[in-house]
């Protein structure tokens, strides 16, 4: 996954110590979003890079945005796939909340569309099938990602594409609806404003493969399908979406037939998983189990000369931000004296408590040690539920043999009979017995029965009748 993979091993996990910003050495910044930034940083014990979120506590409780926060970082903690961007870790300081994830060197596809960048229809093939497979678990996880657009999908040093950002990603009730009008309006499906209209009762996952077709078409043509904008009305967004959109002659069939599909008005026409995905003429011979290990090679490949992203951000980190990441740790000691000296608990504290008590505080590395043992103990107590039943059944196979070798003991002896000197059983009146009777020989099913006879039956057959 980029820089960052989840097979690599951490001297962290070997650690029960927690993570903290003391673990993370700054080196650049490289993203800003409303209220939270994104820095490249190293984890000081491996030296591992990941790109570090944080976001300041109190912009998130003055602007109602704390729930958000929480809730993307407890969804983000149980979800992990080739094609997100996955969380490693979680905390918080006195400032800020941290989420630190995999670094994408390769930028953002809005940085690219941006740069005029001319993607190929094999390069949105390519990325219609890596986010498509990231959207198909998503949507087995019950999870509607509700803001697919070219900002919040990061692409790494090889091209590979990587969904971001759940900041208003909502998990949904087994046959449960979304309701809430949320997402970013140039790429947000027909049914969302219509829910908004009150004209249905919600919606549900089709909505992302909307947003997905929104963004293929823009990376094909270089502006969006619709014509929408944040302050356009609700009504005239939903008749606008209703049209159908302009495809360029140049287009291939297979190409535009692909996109159809995808902007389709009607959710239940609309393709909304994997499956439906690679039944289309234009993805029919792309092996998905080639895209999902990464051993198709992208057709656009980001620079690697420098970083993928707006140089502007790092200075202003430097030069205009009043609480600069790389003097936290001053900043921080000289707070924490502060709060010695001064024993009155304000507002500030009790929200501060109320936010340790809620934010996830996580370890994607501890966490895949703890999965290993509880697999090691499953496979050793499997091992040991197969050992005690092979033993059972050599017990109660042992046990048979004894109690038929203990009924055999106890049978009344079977008398010897004195044999001649051809080796012929004598009977009680001195006959001498070859086995042979009238030139016949018994069977051995005659032999058996015989043997197995308690007693001899000498009651003279009836004479027949003159």
């Amino acid at each position: 996954m980029g820089v960052t993979s989840s097979s690599r091993q951490d001297v962290s996990m070997l650690s029960d110590e927690d993570v903290n910003f003391d673990h993370f050495q700054i080196l650049r910044n490289i993203g800003k979003g409303s209220f939270g930034k994104v820095c490249i940083v190293q984890k000081r014990d491996s030296g591992n890079l990941f790109a570090m979120k944080y976001v300041s506590r109190n912009a998130c409780i003055g602007r109602g945005a704390l729930g958000g926060v929480l809730k993307e970082v407890e969804l983000l903690a149980s979800l992990e796939h080739p094609f997100l961007v996955n969380l490693w870790f979680s905390f918080q300081d006195e400032e800020d909340l941290f989420m630190v994830c995999d670094l994408l060197a390769g930028g953002d596809l809005r940085y690219h569309l941006n740069h005029q960048v001319e993607f190929s229809e094999a390069s949105v093939a390519l990325l219609v099938c890596e986010i498509g497979s990231a959207l198909d678990y998503l949507q087995k996880h019950r999870v509607v990602h509700r803001d697919i657009k070219p900002d919040n999908i990061l692409l790494d040093e090889e091209g590979h594409s990587h969904l971001t950002d759940f900041n208003i990603a909502t998990r949904l009730q087994p046959d449960g609806l979304a309701c809430s009008m949320s997402g970013t309006k140039p790429y947000m499906a027909p049914e969302v404003f219509m829910c908004a209209l009150e004209e249905i009762a919600g919606y549900s996952y089709p909505v992302d493969w909307w947003s997905l077709g929104v963004v293929a078409y823009e990376m094909r043509s270089g502006q969006r399908p619709f014509v929408v904008h944040s302050s356009t009305p609700l009504v005239e967004v939903k008749n606008v979406l209703n049209t159908q959109p302009h495809f360029p002659r140049h287009w291939s069939d297979a190409f535009i037939d692909l996109l159809g599909k995808l902007l389709s008005v009607h959710p239940g026409a609309r393709i909304s998983s994997q499956r439906e995905l690679q039944q289309t003429k234009f993805l029919r011979s792309m092996s998905f189990e080639h895209v999902l290990a990464k051993k198709t090679n992208p057709p656009f490949k980001p620079s690697k000369d420098h970083l993928n992203c707006d140089p502007s951000l790092e200075l202003e980190e430097m030069i205009i931000e009043t609480k600069p990441l790389h003097k936290k740790k001053k900043r921080l000691a000289k707070q924490r004296s502060i709060h010695r000296d001064n024993s009155n608990q304000d507002q500030l504290s009790q929200l501060d408590a109320q936010l340790l008590k809620q934010f996830l505080v996580y370890n994607r590395f501890k966490e895949q040690k703890r999965k290993a043992m509880e697999k090691k103990e499953s496979d050793w107590q499997q091992e040991l539920d197969e050992a005690m039943a092979s033993s059972e059944v050599v017990s109660r196979s042992e046990s048979n043999g004894a109690r038929l070798a203990t009924i055999s003991e106890g049978a009344p002896p079977v008398e010897q009979l004195p044999q001649d000197t051809n080796g012929a059983t004598k009977t009680p009146n001195g006959d001498s017995s070859s086995g042979e009777a009238n030139g016949r020989t018994k069977s051995p099913s005659q032999q058996a029965q015989q043997d197995s006879l308690d007693y001899i039956d000498r009651t003279p057959s009836p004479k027949p009748s003159i």
